[in-house]
């Protein structure tokens, strides 16, 4: 192991939670060094809905127009199509403020726009190919990590005042903290993979519910990103059936696919996602704060999960950057704010989740059923009552509990 080396605050985990928290504590001159795994942030079948909180968040940090020159797509209304008909979810149009849509971008773009604008800042650093090893302890008081430098083989140890994690929901930090999450439990897991798309083909993101089964397709240009959801634990099944059965599932959900779904060619292209749905009891210890999925694993239902992280990455700045800046040690009361300021979201969006997997989800858990397919009622008042449209929009695009930039990390376009 070289010699240690020295900073203010470590964030282990360089996803949308890491960068955003890493780039508002450099706005606040604090030093942060953010620890990313992989050597680049392109790797496919991440989440990639930005919704709208997390748009105005961009603008108050003065990346809104650059955000705008990523490829991206909107969507004014997520539909949920069932075999009778489509029925509008929520109406984004309807909601307050400049973003009336929701994003869809490629993760890794997003990515690479805030570690632009971080390295913009003189006391940020982000380190790739560095996984994490273990932490680094003084008795019962986190005091840094060990990561292994993935291009040398070299283990290296950073010291810091804050370690912060914000490696998602197999965080290797909570493991190495010995903390284990409250787990709820999901009845579904999702099967991604991608067709082409046609220019004479529906523009967006919309549910497909029908004949026991449900998927989502999101419109990423040239080709949809699509999400099979199946049972839990039944992806072993389902690939020794074979790609072709699998074909033949998704034209009878969706026929006008049949074209194209020959495009898998087998279940390499067919990457599992496992649904999981937790959440620590505490996010801290003396010296490490847990926030995004590592305090908190939301299922797949409403796409909530990156704007959850990024919210919580942002109250936790607004917390700890102005105590870190200071130099001195953050006192876990401090720490235990973050937790305060973002409980209650989590429980609620965490709790209609789980209704969603009861009422939902789980007639997907076997492939074999036949629905009926009828239109859920809440649906059914909300198309005689569109106005009630704007109120799932708000709970998916904005949250609960929306988040919004310190003053002194803003900045103008």
């Amino acid at each position: 192991m070289v010699q240690p080396e020295r900073t203010t605050c470590l964030v282990v985990g360089g996803g949308p939670a890491g960068m955003v928290f890493g780039l508002l504590l450099a706005r606040a001159g604090v030093d942060v060094i953010v620890l990313e795994k992989h050597s680049a942030f392109l790797r496919d079948f991440r989440g990639d809905v930005v919704h709208a909180s997390t748009l105005t968040l961009l603008d108050e940090l003065g990346l809104g127009e650059r955000f705008a020159e990523l490829p991206h797509r909107t969507v004014e209304r997520a539909e949920v199509r069932f075999d009778q008909g489509t029925a509008v979810l929520a109406d984004f149009t309807r909601l307050p403020g400049p973003h009336k849509h929701i994003a869809l971008v490629p993760q890794w773009d997003l990515l690479d726009l805030l570690a632009d604008a971080a390295a913009a800042e003189p006391t940020f650093t982000l380190r790739r190919n560095a996984e994490l090893v273990d932490l680094y302890r003084d008795h019962e008081k986190i005091t840094g990590a060990v990561y292994l430098d993935r291009s040398t083989g070299v283990e290296h140890r950073i010291d810091a005042t804050l370690t912060v994690a914000c490696d998602g929901r197999d965080s290797r930090v909570r493991s190495a903290a010995g903390l284990r999450p409250r787990t709820f439990g999901a009845p579904v897991d999702v099967l991604w993979f991608r067709v082409s798309r046609r220019d004479c083909d529906t523009a967006g993101a919309f549910g497909r519910i029908g004949s026991g089964q449900i998927m989502v397709m999101l419109d990423r240009g040239d080709y949809w990103q699509c999400a099979y959801v199946i049972g839990k634990g039944t992806e072993p099944r389902l690939r020794a059936a074979g790609i072709d059965r699998f074909r033949r599932q998704i034209v009878r959900l969706q026929p006008w696919m049949a074209d194209r779904v020959t495009e898998l060619t087998s279940f390499d292209q067919v990457k599992l996602l496992t649904v999981e749905l937790n959440r620590l009891a505490r996010w801290d210890l003396d010296g490490l704060l847990l926030i995004g999925d590592a305090a908190h694993a939301m299922s797949v239902v409403g796409g909530v999960g990156i704007n959850l992280a990024v919210a919580d990455a942002v109250a936790a700045a607004r917390i700890v950057g102005p105590a870190l800046a200071t130099g001195g040690a953050v006192d876990r009361s401090v720490l235990r704010r973050v937790q305060r300021r973002r409980w209650l979201p989590t429980v609620l969006i965490q709790a209609g989740q789980r209704i969603a997997h009861r009422v939902v989800l789980s007639g997907a858990a076997d492939d074999t059923r036949t629905s009926r397919s009828r239109f859920p009622w809440p649906l059914r008042l909300a198309a005689r009552h569109p106005i009630l449209q704007g109120v799932p929009a708000r709970l998916i695009a904005l949250g609960p509990l929306p988040e919004h930039a310190p003053e002194w990390a803003r900045r103008p376009q």
